[in-house]
């Protein structure tokens, strides 16, 4: 299994020490299935993971009191595409959600609050997350005499002020700050390789046969890589499948985020724009940005 980090963004990470309340984050995600599939093989999942206290028993008149809202430990994001073409796309997507969420929510908590400066456990933790996914998309394949279930997978797990990326495939992540946008993650296609190697022009990325061909994906021959970048006040955070970035230009995305008056809208009028120019795929998208910030 291949690992690989990259560094954050240059920036005062240690400076912030605002951090934002679950009412504070705007966050909004949307899948559709396009014009032209039968079937959305895309999944999202969004969601914030807390440590809770559960009363299981109590003298107390009003145990339930106890049980009030704690501190946001981690926001979690995910986005799946099952690969088109192959058999049982949906629910190869389907069981990398369900099975990594389930291992982040059981078995990753004590990383949340580890001390920043041992991160080798985290990312080892979040390579071996990737791993529960393909092995549950291998098994369900296996049982359903489906073969060659695969998907993509795109995680961020938002630990106030730092995002750990996990990817598989050819989903991204983009970070709109100050601006401009940019691509956090690398595709992981034969195309990219070829043009990584030296054997492809980058301006026949987008024209070659090889651009749509997976060289990574849960489910089949996998290299996930774990990706380091901070987020600040202002930030805007974009998880998409590629049915987004097949028919809408990176120029685009940045307008339509730059102009976003909440998550929510910003989610449709990018789907609207993937429909508009085409929708040859399933397009989903995610979408989240903290409001406010110091001293606000």
């Amino acid at each position: 299994m291949a690992f690989a980090s990259t560094p954050p963004p240059a920036g005062p990470v240690g400076s912030l020490v605002w951090k934002p309340r679950d009412d504070q984050v705007d966050a909004f995600g949307l899948t559709d299935r396009g014009k032209v599939r039968p079937d959305n093989q895309d999944h999202f999942l969004l969601c914030s993971l807390h440590k809770t206290m559960q009363v299981r028993g109590s003298s107390l008149p009003n145990p339930e009191l106890l049980e009030l809202p704690s501190e946001r430990l981690a926001m979690i994001i995910m986005v799946a595409d099952g690969v088109a073409g192959t058999s049982g796309g949906e629910e190869a997507s389907r069981a990398a959600l369900e099975t990594i969420a389930t291992y982040i929510t059981h078995t990753m908590q004590c990383y949340y609050r580890a001390d920043p400066a041992d991160e080798a456990a985290f990312f080892a933790a979040l390579t071996e997350a990737a791993e529960q996914g393909h092995e549950a998309v291998v098994a369900r394949a296996k049982a359903r005499g489906k073969e060659g279930m695969a998907t993509t997978l795109t995680m961020g797990i938002g630990v106030w002020p730092i995002v750990y990326t996990l990817h598989v495939g050819d989903s991204r992540y983009y970070q709109l700050r100050d601006g401009v946008l940019r691509q956090m993650t690398r595709d992981q296609t034969m195309a990219q390789d070829l043009v990584d190697a030296g054997a492809l022009r980058p301006s026949d990325l987008a024209k070659s046969p090889f651009s749509n061909i997976l060289s990574s994906a849960i489910g089949g021959s996998h290299k996930p890589v774990v990706i380091k970048t901070d987020i600040r006040p202002g930030d805007v955070t974009l998880l998409c499948t590629d049915g987004l970035t097949k028919h809408v230009s990176d120029d685009r995305i940045r307008e339509r985020l730059l102009n976003m008056e909440s998550a929510e809208q910003a989610c449709r009028a990018l789907v609207d724009d993937a429909l508009a120019g085409g929708g040859t795929d399933n397009i989903t998208v995610v979408v989240a940005r903290p409001l406010g910030g110091p001293g606000r």
